[in-house]
C-alpha cells in the first residue's frame, strides 16, 4: 500500500489524462485515440509494470463521439455525492448535456467538485460520472468517468467522446480510494461499448 496522498495522486492522473487528450487531437481519429490509450496506460497513476497488461479498451468507434448541447444550471446547491467508501464528496450540478445515440435522446449531468475548485490548476475542472448497460460484465460495475473543463462549454456545445471514458481508481484498488459513484440521473439506458473496459485478464 502506498503512502502517497490519494488526492495528490488523483490530481496527477487528471494532468496525465488532459495531456493525453491534447496529444490525441489529430485528423486521423482512430490513430489519435490509440496514441491516447497508449499514453493513458504508460502514465497510469496506480496500475504498475506488468499489471498494465490488464488494462483493456473497447475498439475505437466514432459512433460514440457525439455532439451535445449544453444547458447551464445556475445557482445549483452543493450536495454530497455517494462514493465507494465511507467518505462522501461535495459536488454541485454545473449543467446538462443533451445528445442522441442509437436514435435515442439522452442526457448527462455535469458536476463540479468543491475540493478541486480550491486548487488553482483544477479550478475549472468538470466531471461526468456515468453508468450504462455494459457495467458489471464488459466494463467496471460502478461506472466510468469523463473529464472536461468550463472552457469546453463556453459556446453551449460539446463533443462527448466515450472512447475516452476511463475507470476510477477503485476499479483497481478498492480499499484506498473513495471514488464518486455516478448519480442515478447519469445512468444511460444503452450500451456504451467504448472507452476503458473492466480491469483484469481477458480469457
Amino acid at each position: 500500500m502506498t503512502n502517497t496522498n490519494p488526492i495528490h495522486k488523483y490530481l496527477l492522473f487528471l494532468l496525465v489524462i488532459h495531456s493525453a487528450i491534447l496529444a490525441a487531437q489529430s485528423d486521423n481519429y482512430p490513430e489519435s485515440l490509440r496514441k491516447y490509450q497508449e499514453q493513458y496506460v504508460k502514465n497510469h497513476g496506480v496500475v504498475k509494470e506488468k499489471d498494465k497488461n490488464n488494462i483493456h479498451f473497447f475498439p475505437v468507434n466514432e459512433t460514440y463521439r457525439v455532439q451535445a448541447k449544453f444547458e447551464r444550471i445556475n445557482e445549483a446547491s452543493w450536495f454530497k455525492m455517494e462514493t465507494s467508501g465511507k467518505e462522501k464528496k461535495i459536488y454541485k450540478t454545473y449543467g446538462i448535456l443533451y445528445f442522441s445515440l442509437y436514435n435515442r435522446p439522452l442526457k448527462l449531468y455535469v458536476y463540479q467538485s468543491q475540493q478541486l475548485m480550491s486548487t488553482e490548476k483544477y479550478a475549472d475542472y468538470l466531471f461526468i460520472p456515468f453508468t450504462d448497460s455494459t457495467n458489471g460484465e464488459e466494463s467496471y460495475e460502478n461506472g466510468r468517468y469523463l473529464d472536461l473543463s468550463i472552457a469546453d462549454l463556453e459556446n453551449g456545445q460539446f463533443i462527448i467522446d466515450f472512447n475516452k471514458a476511463y475507470n476510477p481508481y477503485c476499479a483497481y484498488i478498492s480499499d484506498v480510494y473513495n471514488c464518486p459513484l455516478p448519480p442515478k440521473e447519469n445512468n444511460l439506458p444503452v450500451k456504451i461499448k467504448a472507452g476503458e473496459m473492466k480491469y483484469g485478464k481477458i480469457h
